[in-house]
């Protein structure tokens, strides 16, 4: 069998911990091979082997049968082998064509050549379907579109094979459609992909064969025509998987979030919030259903205080909230899971006990006087840490070496912890694991069941229709139905989300 990636018995260590143990991935010529794996299961440090940024212990690696040593990534380039990165390698102020040529700088009689780097850039995009302007600016476009620029960069350094690391984690459901078929259109050109994913739904879709790999060793590699969805979830997680959450109907009591009237302007000065109403109850968990960009994060801030009110009213337990600091937010009842745990959730140098510490750091027992009481601090991170289930190698560790899904549940445990009346959770899920991600949505309807009120912001619809009471569907910064889950579907959902109307008893759907 010929195999244009072989990785034989590779070992990665770091210290305290086996990241990779004895794992062996082999890849055939024009196939996407998905790599499966809970998150910290190890699947990024062996694709970072692979590519050179991290040196094995032990093992072997081939490129079209030839034993190589990777040892930087312009060695992986040079064997044709390129990264799409989970967080985008890019420089904001730079253009799309001064970002892909970075470093492979066309030049004429010394000089930048920006005119032939455009016009390569342009043709690269077209014949690959992935249609990006070469002389926008990174700032500019969309997440979906900086991904482009990613996929462009490997392919005009002449990658044959690439590593897609969690590519749908920051994608907005169209997005990820347009990117399964740039994917196919890669692999049609002769290109060979590897898919770092933990999303069972698009390894059924789009892949030929998927390896898994189990708390850093290899469990085996399948036909993804002979497995199912059920299957692969046993293989990564090492036991069944309740995809359905199950739930009792919810009590709801009285509001405990009540927004009247609510415009919120953008960074730009734009109007994203356009008098919108919305209430959350005690006991209930209301999912806002929308495609990304219709105003979610401004509501999100504005309830947080991370922004400024234009108009309206935010109240929590009948007091007025609105452009409170956050602090005084947090201190009047609300937790919040925020969208980005990178940017608002984590200090990512932090300890994890400094992280869980952050929100109460100034009350006693943490401190006193202004004197931080470690000891205290360490004693309530350890208690988080067995509780939500954060595997970490200690309290001690910095965020920043812990997996998404690690990462996450640090952050749920600690707003979890502090008791709130009003639990936000922004894209709660993202990029996480289906253990994971079974394990969140219990502690969400945990929050409920203890007769707190949860607001649920995702982009996943599959995820606000399983567990949500009431879904809040947002179109361009306003609310435009409130339905019962149990009485509607993805399709009308959908239509919803795109500026449809909802239609009357008795009609119906022309798509």
């Amino acid at each position: 069998m010929e195999y244009v990636i072989e990785m034989l018995n590779i070992r990665k260590e770091f210290p305290g911990i086996v990241a990779n143990d004895n794992v062996t991935l082999q890849v055939k010529k024009g196939e996407i091979h998905a790599l499966l794996g809970e998150n910290g299961a190890g699947k990024s440090t062996l694709m970072n082997v692979l590519f050179g940024l991290y040196q094995p212990e032990k093992g072997e690696i081939r490129v079209n049968g030839k034993s190589v040593k990777i040892t930087d990534p312009n060695i992986a380039n040079d064997l044709g082998i390129g990264m799409v990165h989970q967080h985008f390698m890019l420089v904001d102020p730079f253009t799309v064509t001064e970002n892909i040529i970075l470093g492979k700088e066309p030049r004429v009689a010394g000089k930048i050549d920006i005119r032939s780097a455009n016009k390569e850039v342009r043709e690269l995009s077209e014949r690959y379907g992935l249609s990006v302007d070469p002389e926008a600016k990174i700032a500019d476009i969309s997440v979906g579109m900086q991904q482009r620029v990613e996929i462009l960069k490997t392919l005009y350094r002449g990658a044959e094979i690439l590593i897609f690391d969690e590519p749908t984690a920051v994608l907005t459901p169209q997005e990820i459609k347009e990117l399964i078929a740039i994917m196919k259109a890669l692999v049609k050109e002769g290109k060979s992909i590897i898919l770092i994913t933990h999303k069972l739904k698009e390894i059924m879709e789009v892949c030929d064969r998927v390896t898994v790999i189990r708390k850093g060793q290899g469990i085996g590699t399948v036909n993804v025509s002979e497995t199912d969805p059920n299957a692969l979830a046993s293989l990564m997680v090492g036991r069944d998987v309740v995809f359905k959450t199950v739930k009792s109907d919810a009590a709801p009591a009285g509001d405990v979030l009540d927004i009247k009237g609510l415009k919120v302007n953008d960074s730009r000065g734009v109007n994203a919030v356009k008098g919108l109403n919305l209430s959350v109850r005690a006991g209930e968990i209301v999912g806002i259903a929308g495609v990304d960009g219709n105003g979610q994060s401004e509501l999100i801030e504005a309830i947080t205080g991370l922004r400024k009110l234009e108009e309206g009213s935010i109240k929590i337990n009948g007091k007025e909230i609105a452009n409170k600091t956050p602090r005084r937010i947090t201190e009047s009842g609300v937790g919040h899971i925020p969208q980005d745990r990178h940017k608002h959730g984590l200090v990512l140098d932090y300890t994890i006990g400094e992280n869980v510490a952050l929100q109460t750091y100034y009350k006693k027992p943490n401190s006193r006087n202004g004197v931080l009481n470690y000891r205290r601090i360490y004693e309530k991170a350890r208690n988080i840490i067995a509780e939500f289930d954060v595997r970490t190698p200690s309290e001690y560790t910095p965020a920043r070496a812990l997996s998404g899904g690690n990462q996450q549940k640090a952050i749920i445990g600690r707003e979890v912890s502090r008791d709130p009346d009003l639990l936000i959770a922004a894209q709660p899920t993202r990029g996480l694991d289906v253990g994971a991600i079974e394990y969140i949505h219990k502690r969400l309807i945990e929050q409920r069941d203890n007769g707190k009120a949860v607001l649920l912001v995702s982009f996943e619809l599959d995820e606000v229709m399983n567990i949500s009471d009431r879904i809040a569907v947002i179109y361009e910064g306003e609310i435009v139905a409130i339905l019962n889950p149990k009485e509607t579907n993805e399709q009308e959902l959908g239509l919803l989300m795109a500026g449809s109307k909802r239609l009357e008893a008795g009609e119906n759907f022309h798509v």
